[in-house]
């Protein structure tokens, strides 16, 4: 199951547009977003109680969805995603704190 790693509560109305983690998109609209129910990922609540996504879990849902197209199994389609997310996070970390010359 694909979570949103950061909590986006104290991010003002400007921000909520800008950051990839918001949690903006409805059940229905990532589901027609992504061709598929939404089940995959795991969503935030609204102070109302309704289930929100993100463009980041999207992204990552849709690249699931690309891979088991292609034929991979689910589990590992989700194990291939994260480890990439991984890579990808420790590649912007790395370079974020290499010292600049």
């Amino acid at each position: 199951m694909i979570s949103n790693p950061r909590d986006t509560s104290a991010l003002d109305a400007g921000d909520k547009f800008d950051d990839e983690h918001y949690p903006a998109y409805t059940m229905g609209r990532a589901a027609e977003m992504l061709g598929t129910t939404a089940k995959l990922i795991e969503p935030q609540r609204s102070t109302g109680g309704h289930r929100r996504y993100s463009r980041y879990q999207l992204r990552l849902a849709a690249r699931v969805r690309e891979l088991v197209d292609q034929g991979t199994g689910l589990d590992a389609a989700c194990r291939i995603v994260t480890l990439e997310d991984q890579l990808h996070e420790a590649q912007r970390l790395n370079t974020e704190l290499r010292p600049h010359d």
